[in-house]
């Protein structure tokens, strides 16, 4: 039995009628709100995706801005350079990157090919079944109903499709830098204008302690996981080059950008290095010397790197990583499924600040962070 502000759990006042209408309304009122959100932020992707990749891209270019502006540079000029020397590397990187993405997918076929007389071996004992599958297919095409005509729906070429993609993203990616500009630039004015949304001054001072204390580790969190992930393609594609892999800087830039999604963005890419090491060296063991040294960087990054600069603070349980990365998968596709951990870090930050949401960061938390005094009124479970 627990005691709170000296009165027993057991002569709590129970409550009454119209304060449990009032939270079933409220639940009610949530439920309904978590809805129409999903629904616009399904149908207004085109805009919201933007809009939250130059909010993240900002988060990351903070403590920067913040480190120049120490040393005597406004924000304007910091953000300009910053921003100008993101889209170059990008365009550099892109540029290198667009020769061997091209062979590659000209030589998919043959690839495919290569890959499945290399792996022959292994497909025997599903032979038989492949076979059978086949067989059911070919039946079902030849057996109709006389009189009913197969109707197909033509599809938008290929490079119509293409250019629709390419328009998509090039609009995506200019809203995304040139929004991610005005944040910079616009220093602590942002903030301030959410603050003087607030009338109490002790609102006020609680809404600045708020949006900068997750302002700040937000920022630095982001900052450092993605100087983690740059290490980690470097270390990846020098490693390959070593190795003898074709196109290792495509792998390193892969391996980067993959490795925003924990452990699903990992396997990909051990997936991808070892379906082209196959393909490229003669002996098959000699061939899983790529996948492997993807893998142990992999481990060495996750297991000791990460949690050692990043601190237990900010770490996501398992569970919440593989339902957000599902959810902003569907939700945005590719793009949402890189976004999926920075927001889920942003949310935890944020409800760690509010005793009414600190048990929905304790969930998205992988340690518990509850506090002692608290843990101390759980009722006691175990024989005396």
């Amino acid at each position: 039995m627990t005691v709170q502000n000296g009165v027993s759990g057991d002569d709590m006042p129970e409550p009454s009628r119209s304060e449990i209408e009032l939270r079933r309304i409220r639940m009610v009122l949530i439920g309904v709100f978590l809805l129409a959100l999903v629904y616009a932020l399904y149908y207004g992707r085109d805009f919201f995706m933007p809009v939250m990749l130059s909010f993240m891209l900002a988060l990351t270019l903070t403590p920067i801005v913040r480190l120049l502006r120490r040393q005597g540079v406004p924000e304007y000029l910091s953000a300009t350079l910053l921003v100008f020397v993101s889209v170059a590397a990008i365009a550099i990187i892109g540029y290198l990157l667009s020769g061997p993405v091209l062979a590659l997918i000209n030589d998919a076929p043959s690839i495919g090919r290569k890959l499945s007389e290399k792996l022959s071996e292994l497909r025997h004992p599903f032979e038989r079944f492949i076979a059978v599958t086949n067989q059911v297919d070919q039946v079902t095409d030849t057996v109709s109903e006389p009189g009913v005509e197969k109707v197909v729906v033509a599809q938008p070429g290929i490079v119509s499709q293409a250019a629709g993609n390419l328009l998509s993203a090039g609009t995506t990616i200019a809203v995304t830098f040139v929004l991610s500009l005005f944040v910079l630039a616009s220093g602590p004015l942002f903030y301030e204008k959410i603050i003087q949304s607030f009338g109490r001054l002790s609102e006020k001072k609680r809404a600045l302690r708020i949006i900068y204390d997750v302002e700040q580790e937000v920022s630095r969190y982001l900052l450092t996981i993605t100087l983690i992930n740059a290490g980690l393609g470097v270390a990846i594609g020098l490693g390959l080059w070593a190795i003898g892999m074709p196109t290792p800087l495509l792998w390193g830039v892969s391996a980067m950008l993959l490795n925003f999604l924990p452990y699903i963005g990992a396997a990909a890419n051990i997936l991808l290095v070892g379906a082209i090491s196959i393909v490229s060296f003669d002996t098959l063991y000699f061939a899983l010397a790529a996948p492997a040294f993807v893998l142990l960087c992999n481990v060495l990054e996750g297991q000791f790197i990460t949690p050692l600069v990043v601190g237990r603070r900010l770490e996501i349980n398992a569970v919440s990583i593989f339902i957000a990365v599902a959810f902003w998968s569907w939700l945005w596709g590719f793009v949402g499924a890189l976004l999926a951990v920075p927001i889920l870090v942003v949310i935890k930050v944020f409800c760690d600040h509010f005793d009414s949401l600190r048990h929905v960061g304790n969930f998205l938390a992988a340690h518990q962070t509850l506090d002692e005094a608290e843990t101390e009124t759980l009722p006691e479970t175990a024989p005396r």
